[in-house]
């Protein structure tokens, strides 16, 4: 009879052995948010990696435009539904994608860590749970093309409302005492974009009769900035990002645009900010619009009994931690309360050429991943 000790230990080497070529093969497709060919091609390369008894479905995706979202799905006969997910877009232009290369230890690529190497592991998962349909009623994977520049609102979280548990598979990580650690909390996220509207003049015979849109946007920045409170009781970040305007060095700029990333624990507190906006600065006028906004997450007191059952059948324990950066999870905790997040392989670099994943961590998260699915499905 199967342990749950063996189960995590046989299975976890088994997707380790397999990973890092995966992972190659998953990364070497150039898959910008929003190109429809590259997430047709990792979307191929994801299928051919299911279990033979999975079941295919192409499903619209949250942004229009994009290609269809991916689903699998093995059906059992028992009792849970469980939701592993992922996404295979990236930030990263096809003009600047590096396929994977080992560098003493790291699997370096674009995607490596966010999160193409998340959603190998979740491909593992899905292989690992294939012998054991007894354990539960439906395991589902859930693969997206557009997470990492999303503006819509997400439109999956309905289809699996009131499933018992959603494993999301963005990077993993540890703690500072080097304790295997999962993601249950996120603050939610938000983008504000500022436009403003000015007037050209030449910036050397007549600059007193243009109304400068650059110095507008710098306003604004200044009042979103003045917003920044972390330590607040929201813990809300206020930080202009992105600033564009003018095209000539010898003209008054006339447009522009800013953009600002905003998290907190609230969201609500996002419409605050978005009113700190002038309306209008030397005679140029400013529109502020949220045009991103994803909730946060809070599944500590859901997970709590969950990460301890995982951690018996690790054999070590598994802590809660949280993390800024946003997540589709966080979209998936509102309508399934036990949702994990942060299973996918330690790394680093995200959204820089530099981004990579630690090739022994291949392992080790298998191991976290497959301890929480055993607890989950009672393995």
């Amino acid at each position: 009879m199967t342990t749950a000790e063996d189960f995590v230990q046989d299975q976890a080497a088994a997707i380790a052995a397999r990973a890092e070529r995966e992972l190659e093969a998953l990364v070497a497709v150039s898959s910008p948010s929003g190109d429809g060919k590259g997430a047709e091609e990792a979307f191929a390369v994801c299928s051919a990696l299911l279990p033979g008894a999975a079941e295919i479905d192409r499903i619209p995706c949250s942004s229009p435009g994009h290609a269809p979202d991916l689903v699998a799905r093995l059906e059992g006969h028992g009792a849970p539904r469980l939701l592993l997910l992922g996404h295979v877009d990236t930030v990263i232009p096809h003009r600047e994608h590096r396929p994977l290369r080992r560098d003493n230890g790291r699997l370096a690529g674009s995607g490596a860590v966010d999160m193409k190497g998340g959603v190998v592991l979740a491909l593992g998962v899905m292989r690992a749970l294939e012998p054991h349909r007894e354990a539960f009623a439906e395991a589902a994977l859930l693969l997206v093309c557009d997470e990492e520049w999303r503006t819509q609102p997400f439109i999956h979280a309905e289809r699996f409302a009131g499933w018992d548990a959603c494993l999301c598979f963005e990077a993993g990580e540890r703690t500072p005492q080097e304790t295997e650690a999962v993601v249950v909390r996120r603050k939610a996220a938000g983008t504000l974009w500022v436009r403003a509207s000015g007037q050209a003049s030449h910036s050397g015979s007549a600059p007193a009769r243009g109304r400068n849109a650059l110095l507008a946007l710098t306003a604004a920045a200044e009042a979103v900035a003045a917003r920044n409170d972390p330590d607040g009781p929201l813990r809300l970040t206020a930080v202009p990002t992105v600033l564009k305007s003018g095209e000539a060095f010898n003209v008054v700029p006339a447009a522009g645009e800013l953009f600002c990333d905003l998290r907190a624990d609230s969201g609500e507190v996002f419409d605050d900010v978005a009113a700190a906006v002038p309306a209008e600065v030397g005679g140029a006028t400013l529109t502020a619009e949220l045009t991103r906004r994803w909730p946060g997450m809070d599944s500590r007191e859901p997970t709590a009994g969950l990460l301890e059952r995982a951690g018996k059948r690790l054999g070590r324990p598994v802590a809660a931690v949280e993390r800024g950066g946003a997540s589709d999870a966080s979209h998936l905790a509102a309508t399934v309360p036990v949702t994990v997040d942060g299973l996918g392989p330690r790394g680093g670099g995200a959204h820089t050429p530099g981004e990579f994943v630690r090739a022994d961590a291949l392992h080790s998260r298998s191991e976290v991943a497959l301890a929480l699915t055993a607890a989950l499905l009672g393995l």
